[in-house]
């Protein structure tokens, strides 16, 4: 029965002598069977719009390591491919995207309601999951928070700074902001779709979150959250929502409360110490294993794994990644992990 799924519990507020474990990132390219089934779909963009494929790779690292939760596997940069972006993705640089720097070029995005007939693939790719999960396994749906998202479509490319969504932002803040409104309106049409389909969870990443400072971050970051989880929570109020304003540093202390979130996802620029008291007083908390110890493994990568939950043991936390596991992680070493969390 769902409430008995570790996972829900945790988002449910309650503390658990073993967190509940998932990664970011889990089904990806440390695996040696997600690669040759990438290679079988022909491309990336064609594996996120094959719902077989798409929940083949998702159910993936479940069958290898018995994760508490799985993450539908698709990427966050299709709701701008469907409003209108063109996507591709350059093998070894990332993804590329047309781009938007005037009120013309949002004026000519598709409209909202149009979305799904882009993305019909990624929530059949749910429905298959939700079938065929382990029925202990938590089904989490997810998307791009809206400032993350801009910073593509307005650069073209992911950038080291944010620069271009920056610039436009301070130059142009008419058009930044019909952007931005656009993009909060399709992703909570994007994740409602995705809990009409069977997710039982959905989180927002916000990966640029960071560079957001001072009312920018309550504006950008912390207001398009609490616009989203407001909408998803007035349709779906059962349906917990995990934020993950990626290096908000300070910005983390209230977050959960201020958007409704009901765990905040945290990474690995801040301790889990800290996390304790000034984060968890207010719920569940995520994280934040460095991503680097699933590359260097040993004794460090156990003692820092024991240490987090150490710190976290006394309120509701999932244990994760401070970030998404890297393609030259070893698969032995999330073995390793696992094997530390749940041994305690």
């Amino acid at each position: 029965m769902a409430q008995q799924k570790t996972i829900l519990k945790a988002l449910a507020g309650e503390t658990q002598d073993v967190p509940p474990i998932w990664m970011m990132r889990q089904a990806g390219r440390y695996l040696p069977e997600y690669r040759a089934t990438r290679a079988q779909a022909g491309d990336f963009l064609s594996l996120c719009y094959n719902p077989e494929l798409a929940a083949e790779v998702t159910l993936q690292p479940i069958r290898r390591y018995g994760f508490d939760a799985s993450i539908l596997f698709a990427d966050i940069l299709l709701i701008p491919q469907a409003l209108g972006a063109d996507l591709w993705f350059v093998t070894g640089e990332g993804p590329r995207l047309s781009t938007i720097t005037s009120m013309e070029g949002v004026d000519a995005l598709r409209p909202v309601d149009e979305i799904d007939a882009t993305l019909s693939p990624i929530y059949e790719t749910v429905k298959i999951l939700a079938s065929e999960l382990p029925k202990e396994t938590t089904l989490i749906g997810f998307a791009g928070a809206p400032w993350t998202v801009a910073t593509y479509m307005i650069a073209g490319r992911g950038t080291p700074d944010q620069g271009p969504a920056h610039l436009l932002k301070n130059e142009n803040p008419a058009a930044f902001d019909a952007l931005m409104a656009k993009i909060t309106a399709a992703t909570i049409e994007y994740l409602a779709a995705q809990i009409e389909a069977g997710a039982e969870v959905v989180k927002l990443f916000d990966s640029w979150a960071g560079s957001l400072k001072g009312t920018d971050f309550q504006r950008y970051a912390l207001q398009p959250a609490k616009e989203i989880i407001t909408a998803l929570k007035a349709r779906y109020p059962h349906t917990p929502v995990i934020a993950f304003p990626r290096e908000a540093g300070a910005g983390y202390i209230g977050f959960s409360n201020a958007t409704g979130a009901d765990c905040l996802a945290i990474d690995n620029s801040i301790s889990a110490e800290w996390a304790a008291e000034n984060l968890q007083i207010d719920g569940c908390v995520q994280g934040n294993l460095a991503s680097k110890h699933m590359v260097t493994g040993g004794e460090k990568l156990v003692s820092e794994t024991k240490r987090i939950c150490a710190a976290l043991k006394n309120g509701p936390h999932i244990f994760n990644l401070g970030h998404g596991i890297t393609p030259d992680a070893d698969p032995d070493n999330v073995q390793r992990m696992i094997d530390a969390v749940r041994e305690g």
